[in-house]
């Protein structure tokens, strides 16, 4: 296979963009680096875009790998043909290579198997060839009655002999093909109850068809599920005679020979027993890898979105992890995130202990000058905010509070990760200080836990997890590298999320600056041990110095332009310290007026990396979250039976799904926004319109109270009234 053809028609790109980035990965580099620091030479494609080029270069070498294999295989056997090796080169799934090879595969003992071992072959094969001349079948089969092989009558030789068609028809690569293609195209999912009497979440699927070209994602995995946990029995239907019509197009002949109606009866027999068994399978195993890599992009999206939430900067934050036995865990965290303080309140015990528990927390906002509030919404999160509510009510203060999702919070402070950076601590307390430095830097805090348990999918626990722990991983390792890391104060979590960092490098680098003090320069990076030449390209773009004497260091300018920047600078005049002083706001318009590709070439550099030095410059040491909507704080809380049908409420998205978006409203039980109520015009997905952490104008539909459940519309009132 041409693969660079193949990616270049597949992404309908140009094929020196194709050429460049498989060229750029071969050689190391990673795709955040490509991204960021090569977009001439693949013409400013993103990183995801970048991460499905890679994955699909290697999935197609992995297809052409296994090509070779199965051609090599057939050829050992002496059966390799033009045919055969022409069919291979035109394979473009591995589904059809494995078609190719099933006739030519070992096979376990088999009824066919057991019938040419009896000799029975030669006899399948003039019946398959439906001479118009031949006698029936049954008088064919009497030349074969065999004792010494126990072919004891006429109708056990037919018999092996049909088994051997049905096989032959089974492993036909023509046939499987056609039949796949129908399955897909006009075949239907079934699910019913296993035990129709038997409550479940799962009633809804208990008398449930639909096309397997129009199943949604999240159905296949919930039916799936529902299968596994044996609340339902699965099955994908295909109308019986439209089957049998693809089977006879191919076996049967129209020359009225006797043979047939034999011909006919084997098509049946491989189709029920051996055909429709493996694709029902095959069909089954696309739906739910699709659906899996549906939802892994689903994922993907939501964690993303997570990661790059804004952070809340400059403020000592006080972190409360709820509890009811054993009390709210309270952690007090400098704006660096250094632990201050740290106790146990008791807001859902005794009146009495209620009191103790504000005194503790007015106290601490007090003596630290707390400015937000981050509260887990985990057990008791809604009496803790209810109680913050009041509190803040108490005292002259501007400090305002957040519900902050602790999903992983618990992973995280059991972890030896945590062990480590709070040895002085016992689990829960640790889980107060993440809570808190969730709010204060999102990014920063969440990087240390398995994207898995962050909680922003549906139904991850069923991914493929080598998939999904890619998929997420990258998307992590993209949001580091967005941001940024700052070399002086980052974790070797972080660090370990830099592109070419590993475990190993961080914690180097985490040991030098606490041998020899703080980083002055990117260029001290290269005295970092086991961080070579190669580590040192790929990172120190994405590394920020700010207390380098040299402005560069703290921008995404990478090392390799910095002689191209302050080029740039003086060609009009300017001088890194104009920069540092933010006196170069004109740049950009003496740049456009000159023009972009002039100047580029004086300077030997592209225009995408020219106008990137130019972002940086004019805000050296930015941080693109800055950008963003901040989160949105709170003083005041809102019961769920407040809520009333056409209320007015700004929300938070918390999570974006296959069939609309959970919204958090301040009520503790976040409201689902179904993808039919979030706009007028139509969308494939909710993640067209949303994003985790945006903030929305939501209408109340209605709240059920025993199902603790609230229905939300983006539209406005007088829409869904309608």
């Amino acid at each position: 296979m041409d693969i660079i053809s193949a990616l270049t028609h597949e992404f309908s790109l140009q094929k020196w963009q194709i050429e460049n980035v498989v060229s750029l990965i071969d050689d190391g580099n990673t795709i955040p680096f490509i991204a960021r620091y090569r977009k001439e030479a693949h013409g400013t494609l993103d990183d995801q875009t970048l991460r499905e080029i890679s994955e699909r270069l290697e999935y197609l070498r992995n297809l052409d790998k296994r090509r070779e294999e199965v051609r090599s295989l057939i050829d050992s056997q002496e059966k390799l043909t033009d045919e055969l090796s022409a069919a291979l080169d035109k394979a473009v799934t591995l589904a059809e290579i494995e078609d190719i090879y099933r006739p030519y595969k070992p096979k376990r003992k088999t009824r066919a198997s057991v019938a040419r071992e009896k000799g029975l072959e030669p006899l399948a094969q003039i019946i398959y060839l439906q001479d118009k001349n031949s006698p029936p079948a049954i008088e064919l089969a009497v030349e074969y009655i065999n004792e010494e092989k126990e072919v004891l009558t006429a109708e056990d030789a037919l018999q092996g002999a049909m088994d051997i068609i049905a096989e032959d028809i089974s492993d036909n690569a023509d046939i499987r093909r056609r039949l796949r293609n129908l399955f897909t195209v006009v075949g239907v999912v079934n699910s019913k109850a296993a035990d129709k009497d038997e409550k479940s979440v799962y009633e809804q699927y208990y008398d449930f068809s639909q096309p397997v070209d129009k199943i949604a994602g999240h159905r296949v995995l919930a039916i799936d599920r529902g299968e596994r946990e044996g609340f339902l029995k699965v099955s994908v239907e295909l109308d019986r005679i439209k089957a049998m019509n693809v089977i006879g197009s191919v076996t049967l002949t129209n020359n009225g020979s006797l043979l047939t109606d034999t011909v006919r009866d084997a098509g049946i027999d491989a189709y029920d027993r051996l055909i429709y068994p493996s694709i029902e399978r095959e069909i089954r195993s696309m739906l739910t890898e699709k659906a899996a890599a549906d939802a892994i992009k689903v994922f993907s999206s939501n964690l993303k979105e997570l990661l790059l939430q804004p952070p809340v900067k400059g403020k000592v934050a006080l972190g409360l992890d709820p509890g009811y036995r054993t009390g709210c865990k309270v952690a007090v965290v400098d704006a660096t995130g250094r632990v201050l303080d740290t106790g146990v309140a008791y807001i859902t015990h005794s009146a009495a202990q209620q009191e103790q528990a504000k005194v503790l927390i007015k106290n601490l906002i007090k003596r630290y000058g707390v400015q937000i509030i981050a509260i887990g919404n985990g057990t008791a999160s809604k009496e803790t905010e209810i109680f913050t509510a009041n509190l803040l009510k108490e005292i002259d203060t501007d400090t305002a509070y957040m519900v902050v999702s602790e999903a992983g919070a618990s992973v995280y402070s059991a972890s030896k990760l945590a062990a480590e950076e709070f040895p002085q601590y016992d689990v829960s307390l640790r889980s107060a200080v993440s809570i808190a430095r969730r709010l204060q830097d999102p990014l920063a805090e969440l990087v240390k836990i398995d994207p898995k348990a962050i909680g922003v999918g549906q139904y991850q626990h069923d991914m493929p997890k080598k998939e999904l722990d890619g998929a997420l991983n990258g998307v992590v390792e993209d949001a580091v590298n967005a941001v940024g890391v700052d070399v002086n104060t980052a974790s070797p979590s972080l660090l370990t999320r830099v592109s070419g960092i590993n475990s190993t490098v961080a914690k180097n680098i985490v040991t030098f600056r606490e041998e020899n003090g703080a980083f002055t320069s990117r260029s001290q990076l290269k005295k970092v041990p086991k961080l070579g030449a190669k580590a040192y390209e790929q990172c120190a773009g994405f590394m920020r110095v700010a207390e380098s004497k040299n402005l560069l260091d703290n921008t995404g300018v990478h090392p390799e332009s910095y002689d191209a920047a302050k080029n740039l600078l003086e060609l009009f005049a300017y001088t890194v310290k104009d920069a540092s002083a933010g006196k170069i706001a004109d740049l950009k318009e003496k740049i456009d007026s000159l023009g972009e590709e002039k100047v580029a070439e004086k300077l030997g550099i592209g225009v995408p990396t020219l106008q990137d030095i130019v972002k940086e410059l004019m805000r050296p040491g930015r941080d693109p979250r800055d950008e963003l909507p901040p989160p949105m704080l709170r003083t005041d809380v809102m019961d769920m039976k407040d809520l009333k049908s056409g209320m007015e409420l700004q929300g938070t998205v918390r999570n974006v799904i296959d069939f609309g978006a959970f919204i958090d409203i301040g009520v503790h039980q976040d409201g689902l926004v179904h993808i039919s109520q979030i706009t007028d015009k139509y969308i494939k997905h909710p993640s067209e319109v949303l994003k985790v952490g945006q903030i929305v104008t939501v209408w109340v539909i209605d709240v059920n109270m025993d199902k603790k459940r609230i229905s939300l519309t983006m539209k406005k009132p007088k829409d869904y009234e309608k």
